[in-house]
């Protein structure tokens, strides 16, 4: 370093570099996500397993995610977050190739359940590393972060269709997704910020279960992905079975509803800035209960996809309030949303059997009374979230210029 060299760094440049590459972290994880979910109908045809059996395969991911994500406080604690991050990211990039080249379906729930673990571990830490971040700017960028996950998933997404559209082999597709995303989650990693081993005077004990203070905001967390869970694993029939709708139009609807997660997400901080995280919850309540009681009364496609829309505006900034919030009730910030992610997450087991069975017993538009309950939940709900807070102290204008020098310790 020359001596003409600034002896600082503003933090506002570390700070927006920190928050550039967690956010790389969440698009990783979300491609991996949306890359995985185009590719199911194409091992389902390879393996000639039927619907039951597939139903069967898909509940592992959730089980493995359950099973793991109160472990992650642990590791996070071991090895530091920022080292977390990046062995989690990196493995669960490896792990989806692994279900395309299932032999069998025992093979097939083994791969799966993997997959799943892989992705609720990692997806602990990065948020843990996402609330650092916002706790150290002193804003909100939480939802922001959820945002790009969402970009992720379409982006990943969108490569799946195409290549399943052009006959590409899945093991072929899956194997070059896990190479470039493990590449990119790698790259990022090296640019995370320091997060050193928590200050704990005790680990945290080896399965991390919900913090006794986090259980309403997980309550919370539930509604929101069980509304989110419902909207997008039936919009798609439900506009073919209750609107009439053609198989395109109903495809497109869960392109509208992810489009509408995404842009609520990705807006999201603005509105949290300015109206703080109880009327943030309230307002988005609210418009989801408003979206799906739109649904069940829905006769048109058209109606139908704008009810679906609300329900993804609605319920998608309240995930990222609820992991923040969590993380500042519980001891660390990665056992809070260890703790709280395992409550909200188990919405995925529950909801589509949820909405399958009422819809049998009774019709489809009247398993939504349930999303419109849930929605209504949230609203009520709200006051359980922590009012604005200030930022816990005085931030130093620069930072030093051999830490900006090495920003991955």
């Amino acid at each position: 370093m020359t001596a003409a060299r600034a002896p600082g760094v503003p933090v506002r440049n570390r700070l927006r570099r920190d928050r550039r590459a967690v956010a790389a972290i969440f698009t990783v994880h979300g491609a991996v996500c949306g890359s995985f979910s185009t590719r199911i109908p194409w091992i389902e045809e390879h393996l000639h397993i039927g619907a039951g059996a597939l139903g069967v395969a898909l509940l592992a991911p959730t089980v493995g995610s359950l099973l793991t994500m109160p472990m992650a406080g642990r590791l996070a604690h071991r090895l530091g977050g920022t080292a977390a991050t990046r062995l989690l990211i990196a493995v669960f990039c490896c792990t989806v190739a692994g279900p395309a080249l299932a032999p069998d379906l025992p093979v097939l729930c083994v791969c799966m359940t993997a997959y799943g673990a892989m992705a609720g571990m990692s997806d602990v830490v990065m948020n843990a590393q996402g609330v650092a971040v916002e706790q150290r700017a002193g804003r909100s960028i939480m939802s922001g972060l959820h945002g790009m996950w969402s970009a992720g998933g379409l982006a990943g997404g969108a490569v799946g269709a195409w290549a399943a559209q052009a006959g590409i082999d899945a093991r072929v597709h899956l194997a070059a997704v896990a190479a470039a995303l493990l590449l990119a989650g790698l790259t990022a990693g090296l640019w995370l910020p320091h997060a050193p081993r928590e200050p704990l005077a005790e680990p945290p004990p080896r399965f991390v279960l919900p913090h006794r203070g986090i259980l309403v905001i997980g309550l919370i967390g539930f509604c929101a992905i069980f509304c989110e869970s419902a909207g997008q694993n039936w919009c798609a029939v439900y506009l073919k079975q209750i609107t009439h709708a053609s198989p395109g139009v109903a495809a497109a609807c869960y392109t509208a509803f992810a489009f509408s997660m995404a842009i609520g997400r990705l807006g999201g901080d603005l509105v949290i800035r300015r109206l703080g995280p109880v009327w943030s919850v309230r307002i988005s309540g609210a418009i989801a209960a408003s979206g799906a009681a739109a649904v069940i009364v829905a006769r048109t496609p058209g109606t139908a996809i704008a009810g679906f829309m609300g329900i993804g505006l609605g319920v998608a900034v309240i995930v990222p309030l609820v992991f923040v919030a969590a993380a500042n009730a519980a001891p660390s910030a990665s056992e809070g949303v260890a703790g709280v992610a395992t409550i909200a997450y188990s919405a995925e087991f529950a909801a589509p059997s949820t909405i399958g069975l009422i819809g049998a017993a009774f019709s489809l538009s009247g398993s939504f009374v349930v999303v419109t309950a849930l929605a209504a939940t949230i609203l009520l709900s709200a006051g359980a979230m922590p009012r604005r807070r200030a930022p816990a102290g005085p931030v130093p204008a620069t930072v030093s210029a051999a830490e900006a020098d090495h920003p991955a310790r």
